[in-house]
């Protein structure tokens, strides 16, 4: 006798908010409004999901509204990151959305006399035999959406589906195009006055006095904010705001600093630092004694976010309550962290999303939330805006973290993989805002009474982890061992970067994959599909090999490496084929992706998607790399942080593998580790060398080439 059929649950996001009303609401004139809880950051998710709630509801997309999240109204689901906002929110919307027909048709079935199985919807008018006509919008005093989504609700099937699945031109882009005031930094509240922040040139120094005379005299400072270790101005414009900050910083008086690592050696950093040590996963085979052992040791630098404008956020108290505008993308866990530092009800503050510049993770977004509220304190009523400065940006904002990582693969008398270890040295990846009892803000450090500075942690493998993103093979190897240390010191502030340890683990698994490959002569396509068993890794592979024309003949100074992932083990998946030029500096030609994310609902979304990801990650490989000496952040400025221009950017060509019967995964941080490993790979396929230290840059294969010869 079978075992019964588990009772259906909820989505993961709909579970949380399960109120209908929260998520979607007729409102006049045709239109209704839909209310998700994940944020937009210029991936484009408010298209699909408006795409998922036109397919569901029948109704032209065109009517839709897609509402800014604020924590006065909308759905709390947590934090937009990790790829998965289609996965959670979208999953959770197409399920409130077939429920709410469903309640529509039951009320039409009951107005117009016919069994709602032969009712039609039709861009919200719901028709049936005999010309008998209603709609949506006709029966929303009469339909009830106060109530909890119901588990036996059943969507679409993809067959039916007419708007998810295909290109539809993204709502957000025409307010851009246009000059819209859609970003925070161009938004100015009746009456806004500007702030700024004063923060330490050296690394862990406290302000100790300030000299406020010369900043009382710009024209234009409305106020002196002094907290212990907080210090800001308020002015009327943004002019006197950096005047008087000027002037206040001549007169400062700092303690000394904490001494940061040696640039130039992390990897022995990070290896002498107290850890938490975790064994992240392990798989046996019989004891098989290796004919050889191949030890490479993969690093990655500090990264910084390098959005191309510094995070910003305007606050506005009303007596004991503040509301606060900010480009987060966690606008719940900020408030629980402003809730702590102001010791109030989180009921008393209201975090509203507005859109930013691209922050790709846990940049300063929260950090200058806090000080615009602390800063607002001295302004009444009126609203203040604080921006920080480039410098600020690339100094006080947290990095993705330094990556030291080891692989030790033994070899048969074959070079056939019988065992493998992988140990990963890293601080944490993880300090957002929301998750302690602590806060991880920065202000909240500097306050009279501060909170200590969060050490970053993990998240957990069921979250697809943080240091050991991605660590564990997706290859059938026999054996092997993946450890985790953490580092529990933290001299260089860390945090959520894009894909977190994953592209450190994907680079370090890949470039090793690809050297056992040549030391068997086997073509690294080939041994790649070898050893895997997952048939939709093995098609994503196959098809960039064929989109890419797969091996071509070769050329002197050009060359191709392939690389490979499903982001987590879970999500997207993802190959990459690059092709380089090696002259006096490498130059990435061209990337052929492909990849595989369930059902796309929005293609032209997730080739966008994937070729921001495969381009930031070209920069990253190339270029990106926090510079600092033992007392500073040196790298302050696009001069001492340079990304890649426009003129450097690669040709970019996606190929998605349409599986619409698939439940859909997010495409955002799915190129970011194969498109690492094929440009390396194809740097040792045209030099003959391999870089294991990122950035690959021109004085590290010089170095690599002396070091072979």
């Amino acid at each position: 006798m079978s075992a019964p059929s588990p009772a259906p649950k909820l989505p993961v996001s709909l579970a949380a908010n399960p109120r209908l009303s929260s998520w979607v609401r007729f409102t006049g004139e045709g239109r209704l409004a839909i209310s998700p809880g994940k944020v937009e950051i210029g991936q484009g998710i408010v298209t699909a999901l408006a795409q998922i709630a036109a397919d569901e509801l029948d109704v032209e997309i065109g009517r839709i509204e897609m509402i800014r999240a604020s924590t006065a109204a909308s759905p709390n689901e947590g934090v937009t990151s990790g790829s998965l906002s289609i996965q959670q929110s979208g999953r959770a919307l197409r399920h409130v959305c077939a429920e709410v027909r469903q309640r529509f048709l039951a009320a039409a079935s009951e107005r117009l006399g016919v069994d709602a199985a032969l009712l039609n919807v039709q861009d919200g008018t719901i028709s049936g035999p005999g010309n008998v006509r209603t709609s949506y919008w006709e029966l929303a005093d009469d339909v009830s959406l106060d109530h909890d989504a119901a588990a036996l609700t059943v969507a679409k099937s993809a067959a039916k589906r007419s708007v998810a699945g295909h290109s539809t031109q993204r709502i957000d882009i025409p307010d851009k195009v246009f000059a819209r005031q859609r970003f925070i930094h161009d938004c100015a509240l009746p009456k806004l006055l500007h702030g700024r922040v004063l923060r330490p040139e050296i690394s862990g120094a406290r302000l100790i006095a300030i000299d406020e005379a010369s900043a009382r005299a710009v024209s234009g400072l409305i106020a002196i904010v002094r907290d212990a270790g907080f210090a800001g101005v308020v002015a009327a414009t943004e002019a006197a705001a950096e005047a008087a900050l000027n002037a206040l910083r001549q007169g400062a008086t700092w303690s000394a600093g904490e001494p940061l690592p040696d640039e130039n050696d992390l990897a022995a950093f990070l290896r002498s630092q107290p850890v938490e040590t975790t064994i992240i996963d392990t798989r046996t085979a019989p004891a098989a004694k290796p004919a050889r052992t191949l030890r490479r040791q993969f690093t990655r630098p500090y990264v910084a976010h390098a959005s191309i404008a510094p995070s910003c956020a305007m606050a506005q108290w009303d007596g004991d309550r503040v509301h606060v505008w900010t480009h987060s993308q966690g606008i719940y866990l900020l408030r629980a962290d402003l809730a702590i530092v102001l010791k109030l009800p989180a009921d008393d503050i209201v975090v509203e999303h507005m859109e930013g510049a691209g922050c790709y993770g846990h940049n300063a977004a929260d950090d200058v939330a806090l000080d615009a509220v602390l800063l607002a304190k001295a302004a009444g009523r009126r609203p203040v805006r604080v921006q920080w400065s480039r410098q600020d940006e690339m100094s006080h904002a947290p990095f993705g973290a330094a990556m030291a990582i080891e692989i030790a693969a033994d070899l048969d008398a074959d070079n056939e993989i019988v065992g493998w270890r992988h140990a990963i040295w890293s601080n944490g990846h993880a300090a957002r805002p929301g998750r302690a009892a602590q806060p991880a803000l920065l202000a909240a450090s500097e306050i009279a009474n501060p909170y200590p500075r969060m050490i970053s942690t993990n998240p957990p493998a069921a979250n697809g982890g943080g240091g050991d993103r991605n660590s564990v093979p997706l290859y059938d190897l026999p054996a092997w061992t993946i450890t985790s240390h953490r580092l529990l010191t933290m001299p260089v502030r860390t945090s959520a970067l894009r894909t977190l340890g994953a592209q450190g683990n994907v680079f370090a698994i890949e470039s090793l994959l690809d050297e056992i490959a040549t030391l068997r002569g086997e073509d690294p396509i080939a041994f790649r599909l070898r050893n895997l068993r997952d048939e939709r890794a093995k098609d994503v592979i196959r098809a960039v090999a064929r989109r890419a024309g797969w091996k071509p003949e070769r050329r002197s100074g050009i060359g191709h490496g392939v690389g490979f992932a499903r982001y987590k083990n879970t999500g997207a998946y993802c190959a990459a084929i690059a092709e380089i030029e090696g002259a006096d500096d490498i130059s990435v030609k061209r990337l052929t992706l492909a990849v595989d994310v369930g059902e796309a609902i929005n293609p032209d979304g997730v080739i966008n998607q994937i070729e921001g990801g495969a381009i930031q990650a070209t920069s990253w490989v190339l270029k990106e790399r926090v510079r600092f000496d033992r007392a500073h952040i040196t790298s302050t400025s696009w001069t001492d942080y340079p990304i890649l221009t426009f003129s450097e950017v690669p040709a970019v060509d996606v190929e998605i593998i349409r599986r619409p019967e698939i439940e859909p995964v997010g495409a955002g941080e799915a190129a970011h580790g194969p498109v690492t490993a094929a440009i390396a790979n194809a740097v040792h396929d045209c030099l003959g060398v391999r870089i294991c230290d990122l950035p690959i840059t021109r004085d590290k294969i010089i170095a690599a080439m002396e070091l072979a010869s």
